[in-house]
């Protein structure tokens, strides 16, 4: 099977992460583009060097279709370790396991502590709980996490186990080299009083969930059979209870609506149905977050509202894969009244930062009509850039006048135009702490005041792009501090030989800017 380009550039970076010493680190890939046929060709690899590689999910559903790809992938088969199958005395290389299984201490005490080499983990955000702490705590190997978690948030929990980040191809970029679905957005204008509903374990309480939207399901389907009515729709619903209610109410609007839950006897013929379109509204209480696909899905509806940005992406993934004939993924949301503030909304599966979400958020409530993510996310990124620039004005000015040698950091990077140092968050454990002696000595050779760069992740990736901008020629922080100061702008982007030439005239001139010369009009020479 032959790999697209980002899946051979996610199988080298792992590989890569491995061969340096790191030992535990993670892949992130959208729902939709092929991660499990990224880590079966990482297994191959290992396979090949003569290793040893367990699977680690905790659905059976997910180890059957982890071992299926795998054959289909790369020819091999696996052992199981689940209930009472067992890999010992089983001469396949690899094996797909059962946390819940595996994690027992009888089972684990089966096996030699260095039994297996590499250890994958299907749906890796699951990885923080004791379940499979266990499980990895026990074995001395590498370990690979997959992911489709967008957010920085949810990479701050996985960096309290995981080392690095080997490879992260983002939704946009998928959707826009067109491997997945574009996403439009429709909030619909119906407020959804949550106010009075508990939390648990971080989250939403599923209980208290289910009676809230009670009142609302009526309006709800009346909404659905305004914008959804011609698309296949898959509706995600905090309660068994709820779901199989909305399923009815859905049913006497007109639409072909079927239910599945965990104790759905006729499950997989219900699921059969609704791929081959004797349904066309399929509603389920967070079963079919994982481990299920049917690409023709072009309209999802999230009524179980969440925080968590991982199990958003998950329900949101269920309609990006492509299909012939389709031409978006409608997502409607709502008007969610919260006291919380952090909700997942629409903005969230491709803002970069909770600035940009909130004016994407803003403009999808207030346009009316379903809005394309990545446009909404353009305007808005323009627009916090436009603010952030004007508020950072004043602050800058102040920075240019200081008479100290070395360059602000936050100078730094507005006149280079680094929103990506700018809005960097720390995400594993190493990246959190202080910036080392070396870091803060390298920084300060450089010209960069060290005092403001607060973790050592912020200084390493402030260390990559200095030695970047010097291969590419381009201006040193002190030469930006230098004409900066005298009112010269966006001298990051400058040739580091024009900005020579012109200090050069200056100093030459007494160190004062020579009369014909505006700072403001300055055009750097081609």
């Amino acid at each position: 099977m032959e790999l697209r380009d980002y899946q051979q550039d996610a199988r080298e970076s792992i590989q890569a992460e491995w061969d340096r010493g790191i030992k535990k680190t993670l892949l992130v890939l959208p729902t939709g583009t092929g991660k499990t046929i990224v880590f079966s060709k990482v297994i191959e690899d290992r396979v090949k060097k003569g290793e040893r590689v367990l699977v680690l999910a905790h659905r059976g559903e997910l180890l059957d279709q982890a071992a299926d790809k795998l054959e289909k992938a790369t020819g091999l088969k696996c052992a199981t370790e689940k209930a009472e199958q067992t890999s010992l005395g089983s001469w396949y290389r690899v094996v797909v396991g059962s946390v819940q299984t595996m994690m027992r201490e009888k089972r684990l005490e089966r096996f030699d502590k260095d039994f297996f080499d590499v250890i994958i983990i299907d749906e890796a955000h699951h990885c923080i709980s004791d379940s499979y702490q266990r499980v990895l705590n026990y074995f001395d190997a590498k370990v690979l996490g997959v992911t489709a978690t967008p957010d920085r948030g949810d990479m701050r929990n996985l960096g309290s186990y995981f080392e690095s980040l080997a490879f992260e191809y983002t939704l946009p970029k998928a959707i826009k080299e067109g491997y997945l679905s574009p996403i439009k957005a429709l909030t619909i204008p119906l407020k959804l009083d949550l106010s009075n509903v508990s939390q648990q374990a971080g989250d939403f309480k599923t209980s208290d969930l289910g009676s809230a939207l009670d009142p609302y399901l009526e309006s709800i389907a009346d909404e659905m059979v305004k914008n959804a009515s011609n698309r296949k729709v898959v509706v995600f619903l905090p309660l068994v209870k709820t779901s199989q209610r909305f399923t009815e109410i859905l049913n006497s609007k007109g639409f072909r609506a079927a239910e599945v839950n965990g104790e759905s006897k006729d499950r997989d013929q219900v699921l059969k149905d609704f791929d081959n379109d004797r349904y066309n509204v399929l509603c389920n209480s967070m079963l079919l977050t994982e481990g299920w696909d049917c690409p023709s899905v072009d309209c999802v509806v999230v009524l179980r509202p969440t925080k968590v940005r991982s199990l958003y992406s998950q329900m949101v993934g269920r309609g990006t894969r492509l299909f012939e004939g389709k031409t978006e993924l409608l997502l409607l949301d709502f008007l969610w009244h919260t006291d919380r503030h952090d909700l997942c909304h629409p903005a969230h599966l491709i803002a970069e930062n909770e600035e940009v979400g909130k004016a994407m958020t803003k403009q999808i409530e207030e346009a009316g009509v379903p809005l394309d993510l990545e446009l909404v996310e353009q305007q808005a990124e323009e627009d916090v850039v436009a603010q952030r620039e004007e508020a950072l004005a004043k602050q800058l000015a102040e920075m240019k006048k200081r008479k100290r040698k070395l360059v602000d950091p936050l100078q730094f990077e507005m006149s280079i135009q680094a929103e990506d140092l700018a809005n960097y968050v720390p995400s594993f454990g190493w990246e959190m702490g202080p910036p080392s002696e070396k870091q803060i000595k390298a920084l300060e050779k450089q010209g960069i005041f060290p005092d403001q760069v607060d973790n050592a992740g912020k200084a390493s990736k402030m260390l990559e792009r200095l030695d970047m901008r010097k291969e590419q020629g381009l201006t040193t922080p002190k030469q930006i501090r230098f004409l900066e100061q005298r009112g010269f702008e966006h001298v990051g982007k400058w040739p580091f030989e024009n900005a020579k030439k012109l200090i050069d005239r200056i100093a030459a001139n007494g160190w004062v800017t020579p009369v014909g010369i505006n700072p403001k009009e300055y055009k750097v020479e081609e």
